[in-house]
């Protein structure tokens, strides 16, 4: 291409793809009304110790954004820190997917963005802090920046994800013969539902990543996956209703070649970084919550803050949250809930209860009761027809 049209350089074009792409970014930002736009939301932390908060201020001025973290927490004695970096990042992914998703990055679409966040807090960490936990915190920074923007930017963000955070679970043991063996298992949850779609099942969000396969686990661990489904009624009812959190059932097999078959030994630590448990994913304009996250050994349920140790013939069983809800849900078609019912996304008690429709079931299979549905539906006001398109 130099050749073809007699240039020395790529710098001019460069200049001017980056120069265009920071005209557009401005021009997407510059179309929203000035103003301050605001949001909180509270990280939890193991019982006994205080919840992380973090506010946000976010200004529009013209064709230029400005994010403050305010009324922050300080930075902890664990591995939640975030440095300014990956705080910005995902800033800068809220921003950018809301504003003008589909132009290339570059300093053009950076340029317009900016961000101010004192030093020595949990999301501008000071040398030295612990950062190996940091997306239990930093995570949370693009759903953040979604519910200070839902005002100005309705069909453009998303309600709570129940990947947020992705879930990591650090695996580590002995096989029979001694020798040490270590995997980590990165798991997602239910994505929060926008104006125009249901959330998406067990997603890892905001971060890319993906769910590791059974047949990988298994070979290269000793753990035994007895189960893996996503979960009936943990997506956040709404009118798009939240993504479906998964749940995950292994188990660490006895060691049946050591000369007392079957006796507990070679224990296996299990390091949780998570959340959820506490606070679920939230819902936008009238969306619910979805359901939270759950961690069990044996039927009991366990510390998910702590590190725990595995004996051979215990059983986990970990659930990841659902998605939040958009939209008022006794505003979902009732059509889209009778599909849902059908494919075992949503159970026929909770159809009525979350959205007013009744499912009945007869020999041939599931059907939507229009007379008792309209009923139900008008005693909480809602006068959505039955005979209406599904929304997609």
């Amino acid at each position: 291409m130099l050749m073809e049209y007699g240039m020395k350089d790529l710098d001019q074009l460069a200049d001017e793809i980056v120069q265009r792409t920071e005209n557009s970014m401005r021009s997407s930002i510059a179309a929203v009304e000035d103003g301050i736009y605001t949001s909180s939301c509270v990280i939890e932390q193991r019982v006994g110790e205080e919840d992380i908060h973090i506010n946000a201020a976010i200004t529009v001025d013209g064709s230029d954004i400005t994010v403050d973290l305010r009324n922050y927490s300080p930075q902890v004695d664990w591995g939640g820190n975030v440095v300014f970096n990956f705080t910005y990042a995902y800033v800068f992914m809220a921003i950018k997917s809301m504003f003008d998703p589909d132009i290339p990055n570059n300093d053009g679409c950076i340029a317009p963005v900016h961000l101010r966040v004192p030093s020595n807090t949990v999301v501008n960490c000071d040398f030295p802090a612990a950062v190996a936990a940091r997306m239990q915190v930093g995570h949370f920074l693009t759903e953040l920046v979604y519910r200070a923007m839902s005002t100005a930017l309705p069909e453009r963000v998303l309600a709570g994800s129940g990947g947020t955070p992705a879930t990591m679970n650090v695996f580590y043991g002995r096989w029979p013969d001694g020798r040490p063996w270590h995997t980590v298992l990165i798991r997602g949850g239910g994505m929060g539902a926008s104006s125009q779609r249901d959330g998406a099942f067990t997603y890892i969000f905001p971060a890319n990543g993906a769910n590791t396969p059974v047949e990988i686990l298994e070979s290269e661990t000793p753990l035994m996956v007895l189960k893996r489904e996503i979960i009936p009624d943990s997506g956040g009812p709404g009118r798009q209703r939240g993504g479906l959190g998964r749940r995950v059932v292994f188990s660490l097999p006895r060691d049946t070649t050591s000369p007392d078959e079957g006796l507990p030994s070679h224990p296996v630590s299990l390091g949780i970084q998570s959340g959820r448990f506490i606070y679920p994913p939230e819902g936008l304009f009238g969306g619910l919550s979805a359901s939270l996250s759950r961690f069990t050994v044996n039927g009991r349920t366990g510390d998910p803050y702590s590190l725990t140790h595995l004996m051979p013939g215990d059983v986990v069983e970990m659930d990841a949250a659902g998605g939040g809800g958009f939209g008022n849900p006794f505003e979902r078609n009732p059509e889209a809930v009778l599909a849902d019912v059908r494919e075992g996304y949503v159970s026929i008690d909770r159809a009525k209860s979350d959205y007013g429709v009744v499912v009945t079931r007869v020999q041939h299979g599931l059907f939507l009761n229009h007379d008792a549905t309209q009923k139900e539906r008008s005693l909480h006001g809602s006068t959505f027809c039955a005979d209406q398109e599904p929304r997609q």
